[in-house]
């Protein structure tokens, strides 16, 4: 199912309306921009897992259950996106954005207790990530709780 035929309607609403994630950007980076058609379908695709369980080291292309990166995987591959199969992997593909300058739609990376990249979530606007979780399996979560912000290594656009 093409989730972009079903809400282009509302994202057009939305983007006449101004829905714009923004903030300076940096040498190297990009900036924020409004949210696309596409980063907005994205996460309305990823929305629909939320309450789905997490089990480490799930299978790519796996429903039933999810890690962190083969939900990235899998939701950015509902677009024709291909990404590798592991957060820090995908860590190496897109451009590097900046905290201030994160859009919908983003991928935003956070470290593990060993200090290198572990986990992957998809920005969703207003400082909220699409997560498999390991506590809560895919869930939205704010990252600048005290835990997301002390892991918070980067973010990349790929879309």
């Amino acid at each position: 199912m093409n989730v972009r035929k079903l809400i282009k309607p509302v994202v057009s609403a939305v983007l006449a309306a101004g829905l714009l994630f923004g903030g300076a950007s940096a040498l190297g980076t990009s900036k924020a921009s409004a949210a696309t058609p596409e980063s907005l379908a994205l996460l309305s695709f990823g929305k629909q897992y939320i309450g789905t369980p997490y089990l480490y080291g799930a299978a790519s292309g796996l429903t039933t259950a999810f890690d962190c990166s083969s939900f990235v995987q899998y939701i950015f591959g509902n677009e024709g996106t291909k990404l590798p199969r592991t957060a820090a992997a995908i860590a190496g593909k897109g451009t590097k954005v900046t905290k201030g300058s994160l859009s919908v739609g983003d991928l935003v990376f956070f470290s593990s207790s060993n200090n290198w990249i572990g986990h992957v979530a998809i920005y969703a606007g207003s400082g909220k990530i699409l997560h498999a979780s390991t506590s809560q399996g895919v869930t939205v979560s704010n990252m600048n709780s005290a835990y997301w912000k002390s892991r918070y290594v980067t973010a990349k656009r790929i879309l």
